[in-house]
């Protein structure tokens, strides 16, 4: 199993209504994917600018696939990644 949490911090705040709607958009497209078992997508009530997502895959290889689709190269990665701050955690659940 692999464990994603992905804070994104919004760069220019016009910016927070369109990419929230492109993760959700990447949300519904992601949770389609061959082992994708969790992709949830926060906006934190703190600071409207940090979204976190968290994800769960069945794999290293559905996680590597999950870069070749569609969501991630077609929004994820053209469309968010240039005007978000990214700091990603792969994580271990403790039990």
């Amino acid at each position: 199993m692999i464990y994603g949490n992905i804070i994104l911090t919004v760069k220019d705040e016009g910016d927070i209504a369109e990419i929230r709607s492109l993760l959700g958009e990447q949300r519904r497209q992601s949770l389609l994917e061959p082992g994708c078992e969790r992709f949830e997508v926060y906006q934190s009530q703190a600071d409207a600018r940090v979204f976190i997502l968290v994800e769960r895959w069945a794999s290293q290889q559905a996680l590597d696939d999950h870069r070749l689709a569609k969501a991630y190269n077609e929004i994820y990665k053209p469309k968010v990644l240039p005007r978000v701050d990214r700091v990603p955690h792969l994580s271990t659940l403790v039990e």
